[in-house]
């Protein structure tokens, strides 16, 4: 991997752990709360591509692990990898990887921007929505003991949001890959 990888895979680390500036918002029948931190991520796999996109990732959650308070609200440490939430933090990084593997193959240079924004929105959406909240799911119904249909309708309460950072990330992609050509191919 050359430098310029790991300067652009430190830089997305360092784009999530700003985004967990911004407070959590706890919606009170879930234990999850609302963090603006799965954009970075969403943002992570379609700039850099799943190699790069997944390594940032994991370098904040490696930052996590050693008890950095990088997350949303000022959280960090390995507790956090065994909380009802962890499925969505573990998520991260598959999501980062398939939004990335994605991307790079639904969206092409020579295509029309409303084929990159479509191809950019599909991946954030299979990555960023279908996968992240399906491990987000799994997880949290078995760390609070309820049952998959009640950690499912409590998560639909973050789809709208999700929906919402997938369309920013695949409208940042586009403007990313028009306006910085000297980003090298996401492989």
């Amino acid at each position: 991997m050359a430098t310029r990888d790991l300067v652009l895979a430190a830089l997305f680390a360092a784009i999530i752990v700003a985004l967990g500036l911004v407070p959590p918002i706890m919606l009170g029948f879930i234990p999850v709360p609302i963090t603006a931190q799965s954009l970075g991520v969403m943002l992570a796999g379609v700039i850099l591509g799943a190699k790069r996109g997944g390594l940032a990732v994991l370098l904040v959650l490696v930052l996590v692990a050693i008890g950095l308070p990088v997350l949303s609200g000022g959280r960090g440490g390995l507790a956090t990898f065994v909380l009802p939430t962890a499925g969505y933090l573990v998520g991260w990084f598959f999501a980062a990887v398939a939004i990335g593997y994605c991307s790079e193959r639904f969206v092409g240079r020579s295509q029309s921007a409303l084929v990159q924004v479509t191809g950019f929105f599909m991946a954030a959406m299979i990555g960023g929505v279908v996968i992240l909240h399906g491990l987000g799911i799994l997880w949290l119904a078995y760390g609070t003991g309820t049952g998959l249909s009640t950690a499912f309708l409590g998560d639909l309460a973050f789809i709208p949001g999700d929906i919402l950072k997938a369309a920013i990330a695949a409208l940042a992609g586009r403007a990313v890959m028009v306006g910085y050509p000297l980003l090298p191919q996401r492989a």
